[in-house]
């Protein structure tokens, strides 16, 4: 006779209890999956069945091999891809339902750090260069404004305007350029 394997209840860490916050959820994440169509009936799951949420002041971190669906985990919860199923709640929006223009206006609230944030940065450009793009496009002021907010970003990040301003990615140590 055949018996489901019951896997046994384990915690981790100190084995005591450690309650969560029962504050705002910002992120509820349930059953995502994404899938990628490679032709000729072939179906890769990249991404199966993820559930999770985050409540506001926790840090998640999402952990496992290389080429076990972290980054499309990461890129499926800003829908890009979009999610082949599953849903995505961000700050009380269900974004697996939102056109474009709806998602553009949600983006500037959603941040994903990657694994690697030196090539995460055009080595081409110098830092200044690199925060003003997004600032352009988002239409968030002229040159000169722009420009303030540039060295307004560097001061919170910790780095001198004057001195990192027109350094490149390369130049910068790993925790400089994730910054």
């Amino acid at each position: 006779m055949l018996v489901p394997y019951r896997r046994r209840k384990v915690m981790a860490g100190s084995g005591k209890a450690h309650m969560r916050p029962d504050g705002d959820r910002i992120l509820e994440i349930n059953d995502l999956t994404v899938e990628f169509n490679l032709g000729r009936g072939k179906v890769v799951k990249a991404v199966s069945g993820i559930s999770l949420d985050l409540i506001r002041g926790e840090t998640l971190a999402i952990v496992g091999e290389s080429g076990c669906g972290k980054s499309t985990l990461g890129k499926a919860i800003l829908q890009l891809p979009k999610p082949t199923s599953g849903s995505v709640n961000f700050l009380s929006k269900e974004l697996t339902t939102m056109n474009k223009h709806d998602l553009r206006e949600m983006r500037p609230a959603m941040q994903m750090i990657f694994q690697d944030p030196i090539s995460s940065l055009d080595p081409r450009l110098p830092v200044s260069e690199v925060l003003a793009e997004p600032l352009r496009v988002w239409n968030r002021g002229n040159e000169v404004e722009i420009n303030e907010k540039i060295d307004e970003l560097l001061r919170a990040a910790n780095l001198d305007p004057a001195v990192v301003r027109d350094r490149r990615s390369y130049e910068f140590s790993g925790g400089q350029c994730q910054r």
